[in-house]
């Protein structure tokens, strides 16, 4: 029987022979895709547009939901291959409506990438009184799993990928107050917190799901510069990071030392298509290979053992059903 991540039991890189300036083209060389389809959400800015652009040069299907429809037309203008589709991710009945009419047409989806996400915002809740960013980033890719699932069944060897960030390490995932509702909003520690369920979300759901053929995998794609990640980021916060200076002017030495765009995407395109992985699962990838356990304190770019925790995984699970109202039994 096939070896679980449980507790970082698999957080080792592999040898993949790519690198942090490996782009997703060249990932992706020499795979075809022809036959498969995929979900992209996000799939039309940022690195969600580059993962768009790469799967659908390899022959896939690709269908981004958008809950801007103009700009999804407009960004992926001329691209073959994609379908678009209106999704809000911050409203479970969106959801529900997106998933409903993908199962209604009947196809396996082999590849279903959770790239959507914010960061830096405000203060926010959902209809369900959800805060924002455990809402978008990870409560909806929990329940568009959950209700893609027999589409997923249906495909020999589908993937989830879920759009991490080592921006996990800012929390773990906090039990008692998941939703900022007894203490202050801080919102580094939310998104922290957001990713952290999302790389639980993954060990368990890759635990649940392989006797099915189902694998999942989470991924930090860098730290990159040029996205709408930052559309809402404080001047403060940028600062701190060190991407402005005091005078609220760019760093252009700093902004020269982040990703490309193409470079992160690398990591969601290798975990998508990798043979490397087709016995392996429920991992935190980077850098197009698997990373490293953070086993000593200050440790840095890799996977912190609180969010590859059994127990928390398994935990996080029943009260995610919780919270969304989702029954998610993968056996049915």
């Amino acid at each position: 029987m096939e070896q679980t991540n449980d507790n970082g039991a698999l957080q080792a890189p592999l040898g993949s022979g790519f690198t942090a300036a490996s782009t997703a083209r060249e990932v992706i060389k020499g795979i075809s895709l022809a036959g498969k389809v995929a979900i992209v959400t996000g799939g039309y800015t940022g690195i969600g547009l580059e993962t768009t652009k790469t799967l659908a040069a390899a022959g896939a299907t690709v269908i981004v939901p958008a809950r801007s429809l103009d700009k999804a037309r407009e960004n992926l203008a001329g691209v073959a291959h994609v379908e678009l589709a209106e999704l809000d991710l911050m409203e479970p009945d969106s959801i529900d409506a997106f998933a409903a009419a993908f199962l209604a047409s009947g196809r396996p989806l082999h590849l279903l990438i959770h790239n959507a996400g914010i960061m830096f915002v405000p203060l926010r809740r959902n209809s369900r009184g959800i805060e924002s960013q455990l809402a978008t980033n990870y409560l909806a890719p929990f329940q568009l799993t959950a209700r893609l699932w027999d589409a997923l069944r249906q495909a020999p060897g589908a993937r989830v990928i879920n759009v991490s960030s080592q921006g996990h390490q800012f929390a773990p995932f906090d039990f008692d107050d998941p939703n900022f509702a007894h203490r202050e909003y801080e919102t580094l520690q939310a998104y922290g917190h957001s990713k952290t369920a999302l790389n639980l979300f993954t060990l368990e759901l890759d635990k649940r799901a392989r006797a099915f053929g189902v694998r999942a995998y989470a991924v930090h794609p860098g730290n990159i510069w040029g996205t709408e990640l930052t559309r809402e980021a404080p001047l403060e916060i940028l600062q701190q990071f060190g991407f402005y200076d005091a005078q609220g002017q760019v760093v252009p030495e700093v902004i020269a030392s982040l990703k490309t765009i193409p470079q992160g995407a690398a990591a969601t395109i290798w975990c998508a298509t990798s043979p490397l992985l087709n016995h392996i699962g429920g991992v935190y990838c980077e850098d197009a290979d698997i990373a490293s356990l953070a086993l000593e304190a200050g440790m840095s770019a890799v996977v912190k053992p609180y969010s590859v925790d059994a127990a928390a995984a398994h935990r996080l699970w029943a009260l995610t059903e919780e919270l969304t109202g989702i029954p998610f039994n993968v056996a049915e």
